[in-house]
């Protein structure tokens, strides 16, 4: 027990302490009382250190944000009366059911599924997201890029399974069948 808390100490020492500019920077732009901040300070200090005895985040950064932002929200909705000058982003109250860690990990699976549509060439991005982002039909996506309906077709199945092959770690290439690189080598019809 006593060199599990050591650990623990350790980790927060080398990870979450030298965070303090990040955090403090975040305090001060998101609260507006800044006597406050140091009290603030220590109590996401608590909340994080607590949180981290049944397991350490993945990603500290995002984690220890994550805490604070929820200290401040939490702290917003138990005010009898909210000064709107005392929190900076009302917008910011999110769902209490989401865990601070869960939260981190989404941020970080769609910063890569950006990066893994930024990858995609530009006609195969543009459909996955007038399908898959904007919600279009095939027929309306077609109509929108002046394509026919198996282009979208095959254009969201391949953009799919590049965009999988990268969230799973692959390089997130298109993969084109031999069947049809041949097509459009010999001119025949896709």
């Amino acid at each position: 027990m006593e060199d599990d808390r050591k650990v623990l100490d350790r980790w927060f020492a080398e990870e979450i302490l030298p965070l303090e500019p990040l955090l403090m920077g975040f305090l001060r732009r998101n609260w507006r009382r800044y006597e406050d901040l140091t009290d603030l300070r220590q109590d996401i200090y608590l909340k994080t250190y607590e949180a981290a005895r049944s397991a350490r985040p993945i990603y500290p950064r995002a984690f220890l944000l994550t805490v604070a932002r929820n200290h401040l929200i939490n702290l917003a909705k138990r005010a009898k009366i909210i000064a709107f000058d005392e929190v900076a982003d009302l917008e910011a109250i999110s769902i209490d059911t989401v865990t601070p860690e869960q939260s981190a990990v989404a941020r970080d699976d769609l910063r890569r599924l950006q990066e893994g549509l930024a990858n995609l060439p530009k006609r195969c991005r543009e459909v996955i997201e007038l399908r898959k982002v904007q919600g279009l039909s095939q027929r309306e996506v077609a109509d929108a890029m002046g394509v026919g309906l198996d282009t979208v077709q095959r254009q969201t199945t391949l953009g799919i399974r590049a965009l999988a092959d990268f969230m799973l770690g692959g390089s997130g290439k298109l993969q084109r069948s031999a069947t049809t690189t041949t097509r459009y080598k010999t001119g025949g019809q896709p």
